[in-house]
C-alpha cells in the first residue's frame, strides 16, 4: 500500500526524523499518542511498557478512565470514533504482516491532518520496537501502576487483534 502523497511530503520535510517526530512533535494529541503506544503493548505483551503508560497517562494528566480501558477498547464505550481508529491502527501497525487498510488510513489523514497523521505513524513504530525491545530482553513491569488510583481493565477473553507471530 502507498502512502498517501502527502504523506510523503511529510516524510520528506527537514526535521521530520524519526526521533524528532517520536520525542518533539506535538501535531498528535497527546491521549491518542498514549493510548496507541498501551494497545501496542497489551498486543505484543509488553508489561512494562502498559505499567509506565498507565503512570505517565496519571502524570501527564490524561483521561485515566479511557487509559485503563486500552485493553478492552472494543467493548468499551469511553472512547470516540478519532479514539477507536487511532487504536485499531496501532493494532494494525503491529500485526505480523502489518493489516492497516487504505480506508482506515484516509479516515484518520482527514482527521488529523498530514503532519499528524506522519507523527502518529512513527509514534507506533516506535512503540513497536521499544515493545518488542522490552520484551525481548524479559524487561517486565515495576508496579509504577499500582500507585494509580483506577486500576486496569483486563484484556477480554477474544479481543480481536490479530496475531503478531
Amino acid at each position: 500500500m502507498a502512502p498517501p502523497s502527502k504523506w510523503r511530503v511529510a516524510w520528506v520535510t527537514p526535521g521530520n526524523s524519526s526521533h524528532s517526530l517520536v520525542s518533539s512533535r506535538n501535531a498528535a494529541d497527546a491521549s491518542l499518542k498514549s493510548f496507541a503506544h498501551m494497545a501496542v503493548a497489551a498486543q505484543v505483551g509488553c508489561s512494562w511498557c502498559l505499567d509506565i503508560g498507565y503512570f505517565l497517562a496519571q502524570n501527564q494528566h490524561l483521561d485515566l478512565a479511557k487509559a485503563s480501558q486500552v485493553l478492552r477498547w472494543r467493548e468499551s464505550e469511553v472512547f470516540t470514533p478519532l479514539e477507536r481508529d487511532v487504536l485499531e491502527y496501532a493494532e494494525a501497525m503491529t500485526n505480523t504482516p502489518p493489516t492497516v487498510t487504505d480506508e482506515l488510513s484516509a479516515r484518520l489523514l482527514d482527521r488529523l491532518g498530514a503532519a499528524a497523521m506522519v507523527e502518529l505513524t512513527v509514534f507506533i513504530a516506535f512503540a513497536n520496537f521499544a515493545t518488542r525491545s522490552n520484551t525481548a530482553l524479559g524487561i517486565e513491569s515495576q508496579g509504577f501502576s499500582a500507585a494509580c488510583e483506577v486500576p486496569l481493565a483486563g484484556r477480554p477473553a477474544h479481543s480481536g487483534a490479530a496475531s503478531t507471530a
